[in-house]
């Protein structure tokens, strides 16, 4: 481990806005006082997103996973086991800059005293089906685990490698929703958490892959897969 910082970043048809959103956060990364890998991992695009991704071959601040594609969940997942093996903190975000680079260097700047950061998503204007979506998954985290994390799913997370490298040795390697059950893993171990406000933004290029009725069998599917888990700790 001879990194301070390993940012995950899953990438899936995002060939519009991959390209300025790696650019924000080398730039971000690159004003703090950091030495920082970030992983990308291509979870099998379907358009030119790998073509956009080769742009940054042979920079060494960056390393393209290109694999074939087992969703969202299992794609963090792998790029998790990846990042806390090279660095000491590992940072998850998602690549449609709804939540910029902008407000990371509050959360590294933070991290003093905490075993996890976790921003929470202010301004947030969604659809119905997904706000009901994120109070459900709340609900069961509260319910499973107890309170202590404000934004449970939420795809901006510091957390140290050594706690989070236990707590996903324990997480089935298909879980649809990692973060939801590494939240309330969190919580029920009474690990120091520090919840930061991040700005959320729209996205303005692509679409959500899931949508309508996928969406609440999901949410269902994470409910199950986080009581599992809750049963087995």
């Amino acid at each position: 481990m001879n990194l301070d910082l390993a940012i995950v970043m899953p990438v899936y048809n995002e060939e519009e806005c991959i390209e300025s959103v790696l650019l924000d956060w080398l730039g971000v990364l690159d004003g703090l006082d950091v030495s920082y890998r970030m992983i990308v991992l291509d979870d099998g695009s379907k358009d030119r997103t790998a073509d956009k991704l080769a742009k940054f071959d042979g920079d060494s601040r960056i390393h393209v996973v290109k694999k074939v594609n087992t969703g969202h969940g299992p794609t963090i997942l792998t790029g998790y086991k990846h990042a806390a093996g090279i660095a000491e903190w590992v940072f998850q975000c998602d690549s449609d800059n709804e939540m910029p680079a902008s407000g990371f260097r509050e959360l590294w700047q933070k991290r003093s005293g905490y075993d996890a950061v976790l921003g929470y998503r202010v301004q947030r204007n969604q659809p119905l089906q997904r706000k009901v979506i994120s109070v459900v998954a709340r609900r069961t985290v509260s319910f499973l685990f107890g309170k202590g994390v404000f934004d449970v799913n939420v795809p901006y997370r510091l957390i140290q490698s050594q706690v989070l490298s236990e707590i996903i040795s324990r997480i089935p390697e298909d879980s649809f929703a990692p973060n939801v059950i590494i939240s309330g893993v969190l919580v029920k171990r009474k690990v120091r958490v520090l919840n930061l406000p991040v700005l959320y933004q729209p996205r303005s290029t692509g679409h959500v892959s899931i949508v309508s009725f996928k969406l609440y069998r999901a949410a269902a599917l994470s409910f199950i897969q986080t009581l599992r888990v809750s049963k087995s700790l």
